[in-house]
């Protein structure tokens, strides 16, 4: 067992927020002592090392608190999100850097925003944050899973959405039959996986593209470039 000053000297975290995690539920101690001392044994600290991992990929810390309070809590499966998260945060910041570098050796002048793009990791993020999070959209899924429901069905109905929305592709993303059959694809899923709001609609159009294989499957049956058609159509559709 260790005192809050000890657990703050080994962690580099402060008393302060060591109290503010305390008094929010999110890191209470083992035991308190009758004169008051917080102490925290090997599990707690396991717990502190989850936070500060989760901190680092930049949760709140309502949604930390949350994911790891969830009953389905798989330490192991959410080291390997936070390994994948952290991977791709690594070769972000690898890529300012050269950037960076680049800037220095021509000038100013060099123009490049896509090194700026966190999309990838903001969809991984969500990822996360619908599994763990226990939002009322993945209950929902989670529910129709529980009684039965046939989802190879579904599967093969979502790629024949990708098959008809592949074969507008000659079509500006933003042209009407297209936005129509984009807004009936959110429809679809929403009754057939869970609430499809904008914010999910937009963080699977992410998906599509940034997850091999997905972009891979949507591509084979909707022809090559559809998961990027499907993207910048569905960015369009939610901006409106």
């Amino acid at each position: 067992m260790r005192t809050v000053n000890e657990v703050s000297k080994l962690t580099g975290v402060s008393v302060r927020t060591l109290h503010h995690y305390d008094a929010i539920g999110l890191l209470k101690p083992t035991e308190v002592t009758q004169a008051v001392y917080r102490l925290y044994d090997d599990t707690a600290l396991s717990r502190l090392q989850n936070i500060l991992l989760f901190r680092e990929l930049q949760f709140p810390l309502k949604e930390i608190k949350t994911i790891l309070d969830n009953s389905s809590f798989d330490p192991l499966e959410v080291l390997t999100q936070q390994i994948e998260l952290l991977e791709l945060q690594y070769k972000h910041i690898g890529e300012l850097i050269s950037f960076a570098r680049e800037i220095q050796k021509k000038g100013v002048r060099e123009m490049n925003f896509h090194v700026f793009d966190k999309s990838e990791m903001e969809q991984y993020r969500a990822e996360a944050k619908a599994k763990w999070g226990d939002t009322r959209e993945y209950q929902e899924y989670e529910q129709k899973q529980k009684s039965g429901y046939d989802f190879s069905e579904t599967t093969s109905q979502l790629m024949n959405w990708f098959i008809e929305i592949g074969a507008l592709r000659q079509l500006s993303p933003a042209d009407k039959a297209v936005q129509g059959k984009i807004g009936a694809l959110q429809n679809w899923i929403t009754s057939n996986y869970y609430t499809c709001n904008a914010e999910i609609f937009r963080g699977l159009g992410q998906m599509y593209v940034n997850d091999e294989r997905f972009k891979h499957n949507i591509d084979t049956v909707g022809g090559e470039g559809t998961a990027e058609f499907v993207k910048q159509a569905i960015e369009i559709y939610c901006s409106k």
